[in-house]
């Protein structure tokens, strides 16, 4: 599967970061987040519309769950840009 490499005017993935331009973009993110956080919803039609945050607070996810999921993510594509 080919993931595609942050651009360097690509900002990280954060809190507010829509969960369908997150899929799009990285989809090696979209796995950490179905299989380490079980966040399914990534293929859902409202991802599109919804951030990170908002999907995560919808499966119960506080604030430190949150940030550590956003620093797993940014990890994650960074290290997919190494190769």
């Amino acid at each position: 599967m080919e993931v595609k490499k942050m651009k360097k005017d690509n900002k990280p993935i954060t809190r507010k970061s829509k969960l369908g331009k997150i899929v799009e973009d990285y989809p090696a993110a979209a796995n950490l987040l179905m299989e380490k956080y079980g966040l399914h919803c990534v293929g859902c039609f409202a991802a599109i519309y919804e951030t990170l945050e908002e999907g995560s607070r919808a499966h119960g996810m506080d604030d430190k769950e949150i940030d550590k999921m956003v620093d797993d993510l940014n990890k994650t594509v960074q290290e997919k840009n190494k190769k």
